[in-house]
């Protein structure tokens, strides 16, 4: 394990440690969260913060590494997605009024792709 704090690790080094089970995608994603709660009520840089879909994607990719099906370097790594990017099931306001009650029943390109390649 490193001795450095999660949250300053590239996701290249995340990856490589979840690779070789140094580091697990739920302990990845539980220090992102925690810091998350711990910093947004004075930043307020996210509008919503699904945290029980990122421990169950977490968990999710923790059982398929485990099982030795790898889907490649993002695989675990939890992934913050700027408000404009569908993501199904989960509202995205784009920052607008307008938008502020839509919640899309399909992912947009990026978080399809995001999700294929097991990202959290």
């Amino acid at each position: 394990m490193t001795t450095t704090p999660l949250h300053h690790l590239t996701i290249a080094e995340a990856g490589r440690l979840i690779e070789d089970r140094s580091l697990s995608p739920v302990e990845l994603t539980r220090a992102f969260l925690d810091r998350i709660e711990k910093l947004d009520p004075k930043l307020n840089a996210y509008i919503t913060v699904t945290a029980d879909l990122a421990l169950d994607q977490a968990a999710r990719a923790e059982d398929e590494l485990v099982a030795g099906q790898r889907r490649g370097p993002l695989h675990g790594i939890p992934i913050a997605l700027k408000d404009l990017f569908d993501t199904a099931g989960v509202a995205t306001t784009s920052g607008s009024r307008v938008f502020a009650n839509w919640v899309p029943g399909s992912d947009g390109t990026v978080a399809a792709r995001l999700r294929e390649a097991g990202a959290v």
